[in-house]
């Protein structure tokens, strides 16, 4: 976890959310990695409305308050929702190209950059890391450092609206990598992104299941509330001081 941003001639997320919003179209988001197939990542998917969104993106919105800090705002979807509420809303994300984009589309107070930079001050009732937030942290053993990184940002009384998923489901028992083996975490992945012709550098990402990010969140100081479950293993949970 750096305090850098991207450059853009590595940035194919960005580069494909700014094409879209400009009405241009260069070919799939390729995902990459090596513990699964290629994917293609369906871009109009990072613009949806509120109507469109899951279930459980639904209920977080529903919850934000107050001041709200949007965290990989990306194409700026939910920013944009709580707009329409009214509610005062920061997006900031580490793609200047997905940032240039969030401003055409309207998104009023938009910041390029990481969420680990001294740079980034303030605090906020609210702080929103959705589309499995827990990959922020790469690996299980980064999650102590973004929780640390999130409390400096929360008000008192403040709430941490994050979802994930539990790759479990994706594994046979007989399968499953054991900790006590020294194996990694099975929710720990790796990936990369293609978009016409512009690749991204490898990255790793976390999908964390539930009991194990209460755990850390109260070995961190931290309450955590499971708010809801959907359908796909994934959860929206509440962390607060």
């Amino acid at each position: 976890m750096t305090t850098t941003t991207l450059a853009a001639d590595h940035d194919p997320m960005g580069a494909a959310i700014l094409d879209h919003t400009k009405g241009i179209c260069q070919g799939p988001l390729t995902v990459h990695s090596s513990m699964f197939d290629d994917d293609e990542m369906p871009i109009d998917h990072l613009f949806r409305s509120l109507s469109e969104m899951p279930r459980l993106e639904q209920e977080a919105l529903s919850r934000a308050r107050g001041r709200v800090l949007d965290i990989g705002a990306g194409a700026g979807c939910h920013t944009l929702a709580l707009q329409e509420r009214g509610l005062e809303v920061k997006a900031i994300d580490i793609s200047p190209l997905s940032c240039e984009a969030m401003r055409l589309r309207g998104v009023s107070d938009v910041e390029c950059t990481n969420l680990f930079s001294p740079l980034l001050e303030g605090t906020y009732d609210t702080i929103l890391l959705l589309m499995n937030g827990t990959g922020l942290a790469g690996k299980v053993s980064g999650m102590p450092r973004l929780l640390d990184r999130l409390k400096q940002l929360l008000t008192p009384g403040g709430q941490i609206l994050i979802d994930s998923s539990d790759l479990r489901y994706l594994f046979d028992d007989d399968d499953l990598p054991s900790k006590a083996d020294g194996e990694p975490y099975y929710g720990e992945v790796d990936y990369q992104m293609t978009y016409a012709g512009v690749e991204g550098a490898p990255f790793d990402w976390l999908y964390l299941d539930y009991p194990l990010l209460e755990a850390i969140c109260q070995a961190n100081g931290l309450k955590c509330e499971c708010i809801m479950r959907g359908d796909h293993y994934d959860y929206l949970a509440k962390v607060s001081l």
